[in-house]
């Protein structure tokens, strides 16, 4: 059976409007996308989840349809605007992806009414493990002096450090970088680049011991791609070894991207984890 798209005109608490995609039917999920993109990459994930859930799709501030994002970046209303939205849609079941995952692990830690959160490959320094900062000077001059491709390339390099491409001469990595460009992703990405650097700066800062995070009550799924980055297994194990109702899961043939494909034994997986009984209550507001 076909199912529409319905979209809703929600006030945010500065009194502005996120605009948010539900589709399906049964429990909610509301989906926190990574940095770089918008829910266009997500909405494969809500279709293959919609026969059991209903997915609430939006766009962060300052990308898409999504109203603008105050400045500097703070991290503060996205935070906001998730509680808005679990307050809106009554939904209790939350996905976050990368950097979304570090924003939705935020609201948890602060007693969003989460009764399950299910995280990605999410963008958590824990005691140093992960990317370092060496290349966000660099990357940030080269943005600010409007050279994406090198921005991109240095970014690039930075975050994925298990890719091929990173051992290649950084001259060969902007051109590759200038290809991307192009293309429809490509460009958003380019778009949204400094708003990807302000995130990856913010996470540093978060930067500690994993204890920080040990009053998550809520029920956690920590999973990273067999093929991704190599850093979020033993962040995730980090968290996992902390949180009181966490358990990481490694998924086989998926990458950094997985999540945007939505390979059947990922849904499967979310979708399990989404209907097991929870044995820890929601936080309160």
């Amino acid at each position: 059976m076909t199912q529409d798209w319905t979209v809703q005109r929600v006030p945010a608490a500065d009194g502005a409007e996120i605009v948010l995609h539900s589709i399906g039917a049964g429990p909610g999920v509301v989906v926190v996308h990574g940095g770089g993109v918008t829910i266009a990459m997500y909405r494969r994930l809500a279709l293959r989840l919609a026969d059991r859930f209903t997915v609430h799709l939006y766009n962060r501030r300052g990308r898409a349809d999504a109203a603008a994002r105050a400045e500097p970046y703070d991290g503060e209303q996205d935070i906001d605007d998730l509680a808005t939205l679990l307050t809106w849609t009554g939904a209790r079941n939350v996905i976050g992806h990368s950097s979304g995952g570090f924003i939705a692990l935020q609201g948890a830690a602060r007693r969003l009414p989460i009764g399950r959160l299910a995280l990605y490959d999410p963008a958590v320094q824990v005691d140093g493990i992960g990317p370092t900062t060496g290349w966000l000077p660099a990357a940030r001059e080269a943005a600010a002096a409007g050279d994406i491709p090198r921005a991109m390339a240095l970014t690039s390099a930075g975050i994925n450090t298990h890719a091929a491409a990173t051992r290649l001469p950084l001259f060969l990595q902007i051109a590759i970088c200038r290809l991307f460009l192009r293309t429809s992703i490509g460009r958003t990405m380019g778009e949204l680049l400094p708003t990807t650097l302000d995130e990856s700066q913010l996470i540093h800062r978060h930067d500690g011991p994993p204890e920080q995070w040990a009053g998550v009550e809520a029920e956690v799924l920590l999973a990273c791609g067999a093929a991704g980055p190599p850093y979020y297994r033993p962040i995730n194990e980090a968290l996992a070894a902390v949180m009181p109702h966490a358990r990481s899961l490694i998924v086989p043939r998926a990458g950094h991207d997985a999540l945007n494909r939505a390979p059947q034994h990922l849904v499967d997986a979310l979708a399990d984890f989404f209907t097991a009984p929870v044995t820890s209550e929601p936080a309160g507001p």
